[in-house]
């Protein structure tokens, strides 16, 4: 074997123990490489009960219950299935009924979710009162809708 071979043959060598070792790590994180799960999945794979996963979808309408102290239940939708949710903590501003969620915690025994962090999405709309008091500032705020409310990031 020439020395031009011998190379040949260790890179390729290289290469395929990288492949395997890729394909191997990406079958084990498979489950976990998913940013969130819907309601209906929840359904359809049977996640165990003290698993931990995130949670997304809409806060369903009517479904908001506020609880002793700052414990709070609501239900989440993927308009194919539901999950109730309690959640003990502080909920963020944008978090509303039919707003889009995603919630990370753990199912219990009972098919609720017990969440121990909750993040609201926001629209395309939404700006920061600081951002729309700077435009303003410029000259450059057109907007009639109130800072900081969905509609304030409206730039004519």
């Amino acid at each position: 074997m020439t020395r031009k071979q011998r190379r040949a043959v260790l890179i390729g060598t290289c290469l395929g123990v990288l492949g395997l070792a890729v394909g191997l790590v990406l079958m084990a994180l498979r489950d976990s490489i998913v940013f969130f799960y819907t309601p209906a999945e929840v359904a359809e794979k049977h996640l165990d009960a003290g698993q931990r996963f995130r949670l997304g979808g809409l806060v369903e309408n009517g479904s908001l219950k506020r609880g002793e102290g700052t414990t709070v239940s609501f239900v989440i939708t993927d308009k194919r299935a539901t999950l109730p949710v309690t959640y003990t903590g502080v909920l963020p501003d944008l978090f509303r009924e039919g707003q889009g969620v995603v919630a990370e915690g753990m199912l219990t025994s009972e098919g609720v979710f017990h969440a121990d962090s909750v993040l609201a999405k926001h629209d395309e709309k939404y700006m920061p009162p600081e951002v729309a008091k700077k435009l303003k500032e410029q000259g450059v705020w057109r907007g009639d809708a109130q800072a900081g409310t969905p509609d304030a990031g409206k730039l004519n």
